[in-house]
């Protein structure tokens, strides 16, 4: 990245980290940037997400388990949506949506899903949304 360029990422809370990069690496094939011990680097397909363990004196900020709902959903654009849904569900992710063509203002996008082990709600979808509309 240049100095003038912008990215968006996730900090995503979870109830032990150490677990949580040990299955995002192993599950997603994400990669490790950096572990600082309870919060971490990583990065999906060069895109950087991180992961943060709950701090009890931080209440505002806490895992979906613990508070027993997810406000936010992670989207995943890929090459192939249906093997990166299928190999997280066969690491531990809960099944979401199944993987299928949906009519989108853009044209058919294929889209499914899955909630990942830690209580956070996945999107993963072909690229079609990514160009700007109307085309």
């Amino acid at each position: 990245m240049t100095e003038h360029s912008t990215a968006i990422s996730v900090m995503l809370i979870v109830p032990d980290a150490d677990a949580a990069v040990a299955w995002y690496t192993s599950a997603l094939g994400a990669t490790a940037l950096w572990d600082l011990g309870g919060v971490a680097g990583l990065a999906l397909g060069g895109a950087a997400f991180f992961l943060h363990e709950v701090n009890p004196a931080n209440p505002a900020e806490t895992s979906p388990g613990r508070a027993g709902v997810t406000s936010s959903r992670i989207e995943v654009f890929t090459d192939d949506p249906d093997a990166f849904v299928e190999r997280a569900v066969a690491a531990g992710a809960a099944a979401g949506s199944p993987v299928a063509d949906r009519e989108a203002p853009w044209g058919t996008h294929r889209q499914g899903g899955f909630i990942d082990p830690f209580g956070h709600k996945w999107s993963v979808g072909d690229r079609s949304p990514l160009g700007p509309f109307p085309r």
